[in-house]
């Protein structure tokens, strides 16, 4: 296994872990369950439950084959507690207390790894099972960068499944598990009212299709969506890696028949229709440390909330009451965190720190001000300087509103775009970090979509940290994690580059400000190298 250095211990590796559940139950019997499985761990030398990550949202269904996978660190010298919780999604808030629970596992991370796939049934709180409910978890060593396929995928004269209007075809692609049984891998998103589907391409790991054998069947089933959850499968084929990229060598189209085994066929009709592979691409993803390796620079921005609504901050239950630099607010905790990581890969060290929603010693209110006043140059030395600004901005503004956080999204995406134009001449030389803390609802939804889709196309991440006990649901839209973020005017994101996480979730002293930079900070790897692939761009040659 590949092995990575830790400082809290001996060699890591990552494990990515995927679920399955049969038998659900849901306490209304007239419709399925809308089931999310969401994934807790102890932090190390912690002795509560911290949140991980949550699958995608699968509407009425009682045997999910969850897509998006959790990935975590695994320590062959430690027991590392694992909990698993399925629960009824009903509404759009994140929090989990007014959904239904579903069932759970509590087991150790050696044990799912141990036995591939680990399964059990599902447990009520009390600990007794949930009477026909089980749970699977396959687990698979992450391997990072290697190479990845790209596909384009389309079909023509699909099958139609639907008395009124047309198919809305969508296509799962599986492997074959070490028992046989097919692993959902990816799942497309539904063309509407079509019997001539032509879906997004995509990337994908060849290890995440194959486990290492070309020579292994992949599935591609294709079926018609239908709200209630009863899908109709439409048709199905397999191949191989192998046939695959001899299709990219030789740059021809490929086509397969869409085979359904429970139809009988005319002789004038022999399938439910014909997939196109139209583009298929294998190339080499470098991996994060690559592009650092190669000169790339992380410019770290932060932007700070001076609404109205935080309190105000000459009283003890404001959000930026200050008691003194040995008690720093919940603003200086989340900056100090993450900035100490971020400020790590940036040779200068000085980071621009903007304000919003305050009224200025000039009267006037900003929605884009920096903290030291110095419009022409925002830039602080060190984080340090960044909480000191910070401190002097608090005791000579007035918190007003409203909550409008678009205009500093596009101010570091005017900088991500130069970066950008520049990469003609200096390659992949530097990406974009903004730390956005904001104490709630945000009042420019629809500015604010549009301000992260246009930045999802440039080198730049943002990550947004919540503030005191508000409703953050906004946020976890925002976050992309449920589907694809799209504007105001309908354009989908080109990636994921919003990272939202609630600091109440970091108050105790046992989890912390180092994890609470490891949950905001895990996806910005990922996000640049996603980036760099969009633009078919390579690290820098490291310097000699």
């Amino acid at each position: 296994m590949s092995q990575a250095v830790s400082t809290g211990g001996g060699p890591v590796s990552k494990v990515q872990l995927r679920v399955e559940c049969t038998g659900l139950k849901k306490k209304d019997e007239f419709s399925k369950s809308d089931p999310c499985a969401v994934l807790y761990m102890y932090p190390r030398g912690s002795h509560s439950w911290l949140e991980i990550g949550r699958t995608e949202h699968i509407k009425n269904c009682h045997d999910p084959k969850f897509v998006t996978p959790f990935t975590v660190e695994y320590f062959f010298e430690e027991i590392q507690k694992v909990k698993i919780e399925v629960y009824d999604l009903d509404n759009h808030t994140s929090k989990l207390t007014d959904d239904d629970f579903l069932g759970k596992i509590e087991c150790n991370l050696a044990q799912i790894v141990s036995r591939n796939p680990f399964s059990s049934a599902l447990q009520k709180r009390d600990g007794k099972p949930v009477g026909g409910s089980l749970i699977y978890v396959r687990s698979e060593e992450v391997r990072e960068g290697g190479e990845m396929v790209y596909l384009h995928i389309g079909a023509t004269k699909v099958d139609n499944k639907d008395f009124m209007g047309k198919s809305d075809p969508f296509l799962e692609i599986s492997r074959q598990a070490s028992d046989g049984s097919w692993q959902v891998v990816h799942r497309t998103e539904v063309c509407k009212d079509t019997l001539n589907p032509v879906w997004r391409p995509f990337n994908m790991a060849v290890h995440t299709l194959c486990a290492g054998n070309k020579q292994q069947e992949v599935q591609f089933c294709c079926s018609d969506h239908d709200s209630d959850g009863s899908h109709d499968l439409i048709g199905s084929f397999t191949t191989t890696i192998a046939q695959l990229e001899q299709a990219a060598v030789e740059g021809k189209e490929v086509q397969f028949p869409f085979i359904n085994p429970k139809k009988k066929y005319k002789k004038d009709k022999k399938n439910s229709g014909v997939a196109h592979m139209t583009n298929i691409r294998f190339f080499r993803q470098p991996n994060f440390l690559e592009f650092i390796y190669g000169g790339m620079q992380i410019n770290f921005t932060v932007g700070v909330d001076f609404t109205g609504s935080n309190g105000d901050p000459r009283e003890a239950n404001s959000l930026h009451f200050i008691a003194s630099d040995i008690y720093p607010n919940q603003y200086m905790q989340a900056i100090h965190a993450v900035g100490s990581v971020c400020q790590e890969y940036d040779t200068d060290k000085l980071f621009p720190a903007l304000g919003f929603g305050a009224k200025l010693p000039d009267g006037s209110i900003s929605m884009e001000f920096a903290l030291n006043f110095n419009p022409s140059n925002p830039y602080c030395a060190g984080i340090n300087g960044v909480i000191e600004a910070y401190k002097n901005a608090i005791q000579n503004v007035t918190l007003w509103g409203p909550t409008n956080v678009a205009p500093i999204i596009y101010h570091v995406a005017r900088f991500a775009e130069v970066a950008q134009k520049e990469e003609a001449t200096k390659g992949a030389h530097a990406y974009y970090v903004l730390l956005l803390l904001t104490d709630g609802i945000i009042t420019d939804m629809d500015q604010t979509r549009d301000a992260i889709v246009y930045a999802s196309g440039l080198p730049m991440s943002l990550i947004i940290v919540g503030v005191g006990e508000a409703d953050f649901s906004d946020m976890n839209f925002l976050d992309g994690d449920g589907g694809v973020l799209k504007g105001a005017n309908g354009r989908p994101a080109e990636r994921d580059i919003v990272q939202f996480v609630p600091f109440r979730d970091f108050l105790s002293p046992a989890v912390g400000g180092a994890e609470l930079a490891r949950q905001v900070l895990a996806e910005v790897p990922q996000q640049v190298v996603k980036y760099y692939t969009m633009r078919s761009m390579n690290p820098n040659r490291q310097p000699t």
